[in-house]
């Protein structure tokens, strides 16, 4: 299910799925989650919403990454994802977006179910990630 999800302080749209996506993960503010990507950009020479900066940010706070295989690229989406993982703290990227999934909830800005995933971010047990 879709939850709109907007922590932006100014309620901006702006082109911020990283620090949302971080927010609702990590349990912390837009500004708090903006600042810990911004700071891991400035020392990695790198723009805050790059995939490695997401990924430095990630692994920080006990996070591991698990791609999703290419099988059927065009039939799975965020939202079959987010059916299939009905607990857990993930967040999934598509190549040019990230979400946040938590307990089979996608918290966005706007509803990114038809997406296509290419990887995801867990913080759950082993026995909760999905066999694909």
């Amino acid at each position: 299910m879709w939850k709109y999800y907007q922590p932006n302080p100014a309620g901006r749209n702006v082109d911020d799925c990283a620090v949302r996506a971080l927010s609702a993960a990590l349990d912390m503010t837009w500004e708090e989650a903006y600042t810990e990507l911004a700071s891991a950009a400035y020392y990695m020479a790198d723009l805050p919403s790059s995939n490695g900066v997401i990924a430095a940010v990630l692994r920080q706070h006990g996070f591991y990454r698990h791609n999703i295989p290419n099988t059927c690229p065009a039939c799975y989406e965020i939202k079959d994802f987010a059916e299939d993982h009905p607990q857990g703290v993930f967040v999934v990227g598509t190549g040019s977006h990230v979400v946040a999934v938590i307990d089979g909830n996608k918290l966005d800005s706007w509803d990114s179910s038809h997406e296509i995933p290419m990887y995801f971010w867990f913080k759950a047990k082993e026995d909760l990630i999905h066999d694909f």
